[in-house]
């Protein structure tokens, strides 16, 4: 457990929670305390999905500006390749990953709730990439995952503004996946994470494994993954179990070891 990062886990569904107030800014501590409950949550096998969660009032206000104002260049390329990996390890947690975003999710904030699954909002949040307001892009994901999530157009408008976007209006474009009242953003993100508790895990890593990876493929070789990743799953015990449950007693019946 770090000092501004933490992992609980109950009943198969972890929450990496982040506490740095008062907007838990992304500096190098954080980071790398990101990095290794994400390495943690991977590798544990009580942990079937995960919940990013900042706190009932803010998410994350994005990167701590007074620590980044005086880097040197070497310095800041450091960090910039420490939050780029620190935030791909998140994002390639085998298992299905929900943000529950309050508050504000802002510059590393937002490039935080991006490496999610799925991503529920409170319906007074606010994001953006408000990197050019200060003379700077985002530098950890901020103009290449949500130009795959909603377009490269639309993604423009809000790296070139910096502007804050309001919950509507996100998950109009699709920034978000469900807007919900504030008091209930965790209970909303966990019920979802939950759903998964006692999943087919490994069937689970498959299709994350396929949707992501794909997604940096042409056509012909997703297709070619895709296919790889369903035949390996005829070597776990879930899919018998699966199967055998469909047969019978139908569909949605099945329980499922995670093997």
């Amino acid at each position: 457990m770090g000092e501004f990062v933490t992992l609980e886990v109950k009943d198969g569904v972890g929450t990496i929670r982040l506490d740095r107030p008062p907007v838990n800014a992304l500096n190098a501590q954080v980071t790398a305390e990101l990095a290794e409950l994400a390495k943690e949550a991977t590798e544990r096998d009580d942990v079937r999905a995960v919940i990013l969660y900042g706190g009932e009032k803010t998410f994350a206000g994005g990167a701590d500006i007074k620590e980044m104002a005086t880097r040197t260049y070497p310095e800041i390329a450091k960090f910039g390749a420490n939050l780029t990996g620190a935030l791909a390890a998140i994002a390639n947690i085998p298992k299905p990953v929900v943000a529950a975003i309050t508050g504000y999710a802002l510059g590393g904030g937002l490039e935080l709730a991006l490496t999610a699954d799925w991503r529920v909002a409170g319906d007074n949040v606010k994001v953006g990439q408000p990197e050019i307001q200060l003379g700077v892009i985002p530098g950890a994901g901020g103009t290449q995952r949500l130009a795959r999530l909603i377009g490269p157009s639309k993604t423009k408008d809000i790296v070139y503004t910096g502007r804050f976007v309001k919950a509507e209006e996100a998950l109009q474009l699709g920034i978000v996946d469900q807007v919900v009242a504030p008091d209930d953003v965790y209970a909303a993100a966990h019920k979802w994470a939950a759903q998964f508790a006692n999943g087919p895990a490994v069937a689970l890593r498959a299709a994350k494994a396929a949707i992501d990876g794909g997604l940096d493929m042409d056509l012909p070789n997703a297709l070619r993954l895709e296919s790889h990743l369903f035949a390996a799953l005829w070597a776990t015990e879930d899919q018998k179990n699966g199967m055998q449950s469909f047969i019978e007693n139908g569909p949605g019946k099945a329980t499922f070891e995670g093997k």
